[in-house]
């Protein structure tokens, strides 16, 4: 039997929120890297913190820098 959907909803203890950030972070990171050699496909990934922290993924280095220069970064 599977798990059960899980209801989303903000995760209002700022702990657990940053805590639940990094792992979902790092697991997102993890597949981008995955498809990208499975599939051979190019993949490039922003994803900011509340603090606005950039991590960044690109299977080639130069998507990254196209994306970087061509997004306005939110003002925090």
């Amino acid at each position: 039997m599977g798990r059960g959907r899980v209801q989303l909803k903000r995760i209002e203890n700022k702990i657990n929120r940053q805590v639940t950030f990094s792992k979902r972070r790092s697991g997102l990171l993890k597949k981008a890297h995955e498809i990208s050699v499975l599939c051979d496909a190019e993949v490039a990934l922003i994803v900011f913190s509340t603090k606005g922290k950039l991590f960044e993924y690109s299977s080639d280095s130069w998507y990254f820098l196209i994306a970087h220069n061509n997004i306005k970064l939110p003002f925090f």
